[in-house]
């Protein structure tokens, strides 16, 4: 039997990106498209629990698609337990714009669907391409020029292989990036501190009040062995991700600190 895949993604659900990917996945998946009817880059984790979620399902390439008026995560949600698709894996992406570092995956929204799905239960990849230039990640996504022919075959090969291999154990996302220009293979990767270097802006409005824009560069490179270094030689980076934040090698020291509370 052919797997079931749930694809979402948080540039909209009319992304070229999200499109690139159904057209790697449906070779081999029966895939449903559940994902936010306007773009959603960088909401993370938030859930709409205080407005109601309006779901429409609308003709898309040759396909019927499901446009979820919320976030990454109420779409997964609503996949999962509204329309009832009991997926085999969640695929999200791909992400037009690299989601590297865990400065990144805190706010990514396509990282954010992935670790949605596996915290309900469903193993879950996020998929995301590199743009060398930076404000290209905020033009209209449905037309995109970046070139997802590399991204395409990754996609088919790496969800061949977790389909039929399974996860690792201890790891709930597979997290993977995809240089713009690919010129290695696969690096399994750990995430870098940062990928970028975060300054505000203040500006002025017309009515000559102040307002603030957050910005800052991309880091160029990290330490070898991160995700950042690995896309940056141009290797395609694979990163498992656990939900667990839990800091185990920081729990003796508030033992120590709170021995008197603890005895």
């Amino acid at each position: 039997m052919r797997p079931k895949i749930l694809l979402t993604n948080d540039d909209g659900v009319t992304s070229e990106g999200l499109w690139a990917a159904y057209e790697a996945l449906t070779p081999f998946a029966d895939v449903t498209v559940v994902a936010p009817s306007t773009q959603q880059s960088a909401v993370g984790r938030s859930i709409s629990i205080f407005e109601p979620i309006r779901v429409t399902k609308i003709p898309m390439h040759n396909t019927e698609a499901y446009s979820v008026g919320g976030k990454p995560t109420d779409s997964v949600i609503i996949g999962i337990y509204s329309l009832n698709l009991k997926p085999d894996l969640v695929v999200s992406g791909v992400n037009i714009g690299e989601n590297l570092s865990y400065e990144s995956i805190m706010t990514s929204g396509t990282v954010g669907a992935a670790l949605e799905a596996s915290n309900q239960g469903v193993p879950s990849i996020a998929f995301s391409l590199e743009v060398e230039d930076q404000g290209k990640k905020f033009d209209d996504p449905r037309y995109s020029e970046q070139n997802f022919a590399a991204a395409k075959t990754v996609i088919t090969d790496i969800c061949k292989r977790l389909l039929e291999d399974g996860f690792p154990l201890g790891t709930d996302v597979v997290n993977v990036n995809i240089p713009a220009e690919v010129t290695g293979g696969y690096e399994v990767t750990h995430l870098a501190e940062k990928l970028f270097l975060t300054g505000v802006e203040e500006r002025i409005d017309p009515r000559g009040r102040p307002y603030y824009w957050i910005n800052g560069p991309i880091c160029s490179d990290a330490e070898e062995g991160t995700d950042v270094h690995a896309v940056h030689e141009g290797r395609i980076s694979i990163t498992p991700i656990t939900l667990d934040c839990t800091a185990y090698s920081g729990k003796t020291g508030l033992e120590k600190l709170f021995y008197d509370e603890l005895s």
